[in-house]
């Protein structure tokens, strides 16, 4: 008889807290426990994205490794944000091929992630094989991490990411026991549903913005706080197995 599947990750899941706009937020985020921040640089679809300039100083005060967030970036345009910010990672949000992944990992000194879309809602509009051959070519073009996020496609623009809708937990739980590469797991994570994704989905992390936040670009305290507490503990189970 084949044994049950534990729900318990089978690793510590690390957290990242994005759309950080401040000094302020990012000691938050750190103080609470969280893994790493993220920064939006001149996003121009989204409300919590800064200039260069802005993100160099969150970064530099920042006391856990700042990820910066692009999108659709020239090869160029990367690798002089990189220069100016030197950012712990660049996390690629748009249609970036695999080809500038791999440009970029000859010659830029940080780490490479690389955002991957389901669309939030029904699993049926899911094409997987497309999914995986995707998380293949960005590992094999030299990606560190792979980020599942949603694309809302109700919008009459389509949006990726920063929905704050979360896409079919079964289907991405399927998609990231396959991949190639580590995973981070957004799209309407918040305090209330984290506990659940996590044993759900066992992605290598979560990563979230809308949901802890008091107003757009403003994180809220008590949100983060009770965010930290519920990975906790999971990621206590997962020692308390790891010691039995």
């Amino acid at each position: 008889m084949q044994k049950p599947k534990s729900n318990i990750p089978k690793s510590r899941c690390s957290v990242k807290v994005c759309g950080i706009t401040s000094n302020h937020d990012a000691q938050l985020a750190a103080d609470a426990g969280a893994d790493y921040i993220g920064v939006l640089v001149d996003v121009a679809v989204s409300e919590r994205t800064r200039s260069v300039i802005e993100a160099a100083k969150i970064a530099k005060s920042s006391p856990i490794p700042p990820v910066l967030l692009l999108y659709n970036r020239t090869t160029s345009d990367i690798q002089e944000i990189v220069s100016q910010v030197q950012p712990y990672a660049v996390q690629l949000l748009g249609q970036e091929p695999p080809q500038q992944v791999e440009a970029l990992k000859r010659t830029v000194a940080c780490q490479l992630w690389k955002s991957v879309y389901l669309p939030a809602g029904r699993p049926e509009n899911v094409d997987k094989s497309a999914v995986r051959a995707e998380m293949r070519a960005y590992r094999d073009a030299g990606a560190d991490f792979l980020l599942f996020d949603s694309v809302d496609m109700s919008l009459e623009k389509p949006r990726y990411g920063g929905t704050g809708k979360t896409c079919d937990w079964n289907i991405a739980a399927e998609l990231i026991a396959e991949s190639p590469l580590p995973v981070f797991f957004a799209g309407g994570i918040r305090p209330e549903n984290v506990k659940a994704a996590i044993e759900t989905i066992r992605p290598h992390g979560i990563d979230l913005c809308s949901g802890v936040e008091a107003s757009k670009g403003v994180k809220d305290p008590q949100k983060v706080v009770q965010l930290m507490e519920q990975v906790e503990q999971v990621n206590e189970n997962v020692s308390s197995i790891k010691d039995s």
